[in-house]
């Protein structure tokens, strides 16, 4: 699919809403944005499937306006961001690991842009759902900003408000679409493991 076919193709689609998300007993969550959703999804779903991760789901988050279309969202108007989430076993899969992958599979140095997708919807942010996941992404953030890219990290930290699922057809868009439009910065970089012997 070409770039532009990746603005054209959804808006022609139906706008039809995606079946609410499951959350076991003892699941939790955690909420990501980190450019287009269709990529950070697939990736996330093929690290760690069978390994924690017991659903995901697209949406939007961070904006002001009640029921985001996809358009809305890509007009940059609404104040969204395209965002994942991941509902996962903390017994398998610990918030700490879902946040380094999300360091290593994006770009965070970028402001509201991944790639060549520019807009605020493209930013990069962590929305999180309580007090310890807050204390963790700002301890993790610090710990690759200097340890990974260099000083130049710029996501956002923010409590998780309304979330709004995207529109069914988003939903594990790239294996309904394998030649689907992916975005370049959407890679698993090769970093050392983070030192945690001392402060960040």
């Amino acid at each position: 699919m070409s770039f532009l076919s990746r603005f054209i193709r959804p808006f022609s689609m139906n706008n039809a809403p995606a079946a609410p998300m499951a959350v076991p007993q003892g699941a939790q969550t955690a909420t990501l944005a980190a450019g287009c959703f269709w990529g950070v999804e697939h990736m996330y779903r093929k690290a760690f499937a069978n390994k924690g991760l017991l659903d995901a789901r697209v949406g939007y988050i961070g904006g002001d306006t009640d029921s985001p279309s996809y358009r809305a969202v890509c007009s940059g108007r609404t104040g969204h961001a395209e965002a994942l989430q991941v509902v996962y076993d903390p017994e398998q899969l610990t918030y700490r690991t879902i946040l380094e992958f999300f360091y290593k599979m994006h770009d965070p140095t970028t402001v509201n842009r991944q790639g060549p997708d520019t807009g605020s919807q493209y930013r990069s942010g962590v929305f999180y759902h309580n007090a310890e996941q807050e204390k963790e992404a700002r301890d993790i953030t610090e710990r690759v900003n200097q340890q990974w890219w260099k000083g130049g990290v710029v996501t956002e930290i923010l409590p998780a408000g309304q979330w709004w699922d995207a529109e069914a057809y988003h939903q594990l868009y790239l294996d309904k679409n394998p030649s689907g439009y992916e975005c370049p910065s959407h890679f698993l970089r090769s970093f050392p493991p983070l030192d945690y012997s001392s402060g960040a």
